[in-house]
């Protein structure tokens, strides 16, 4: 078998995240050939998700090599830091030079007020796809949106859909369909409820007034 290329990801970490939209890609990329996995902050001081999960960062901005791919994701927390300086310094400094630029849910808003999404598709959480419109984004409604180098999921579990299509553009689709199969993602949810393109809207409704609630508390 011929050498697989190696490829340095960084997925940035920020208080109040949520932890699937890295989580998801993180296994499926844990499961690929020479793929070196940074966990990033300002500082190494764990960090505690919009679900109580405490992550503990193993690099720092400081420090951070450049990298192949730069990707963050959003959560119920991310207003608190969405125009963080130093946050957006940092993706704009290595979304300049990295191989894919990428974000999973409101992660794309990060890229955007970095000046990344200049001209460019992306997804993003449903509930959050005006906001990313009113930054000059074109927004899409696919569970992923690849726009040339721009790689974008949209919210929570797509994270999923895309570490498997940025596996196929990293070492082809076979890989990607064994990674699939190896951590045996073959999704038949309860209900069809998942978008709001498929939910009742009354039921649409409801969700978007509990994400508003929790969004301005």
């Amino acid at each position: 078998m011929p050498e697989m290329p190696s490829y340095a990801i960084g997925f940035v970490f920020y208080p109040g995240m949520t932890a699937l939209d890295v989580i998801g890609p993180q296994t499926v990329f844990n499961s690929l050939p020479g793929v070196r996995i940074h966990r990033l902050w300002k500082t190494l001081n764990p960090i505690t998700t919009d679900d109580g999960t405490v992550i503990t960062p193993d690099m720092t901005f400081a420090k951070c090599p450049p990298l192949d791919i730069i990707c963050i994701g959003g959560g119920m927390g991310q207003n608190a830091v969405v125009d963080d300086a130093e946050i957006l310094d940092f993706l704009a400094k290595q979304g300049n030079d990295a191989k894919f630029v990428t974000s999973v849910c409101g992660g794309s808003e990060f890229l955007a007020k970095a000046g990344l999404l200049n001209g460019y598709r992306a997804a993003t959480h449903w509930a959050a796809r005006e906001k990313l419109a009113s930054l000059g984004v074109a927004v899409g409604t696919e569970r992923v949106v690849v726009d040339r180098n721009r790689m974008t999921g949209g919210g929570v579990t797509a994270g999923i859909d895309f570490g498997l299509t940025v596996a196929a553009r990293l070492y082809g689709e076979d890989i990607a369909k064994i990674t699939q199969l190896l951590i045996e993602y073959d999704p038949a949810p309860p209900f069809d409820a998942g978008s709001p393109e498929k939910a009742d809207p009354e039921l649409v409704e409801k969700a978007m007034s509990f994400v508003s609630g929790v969004m301005q508390a």
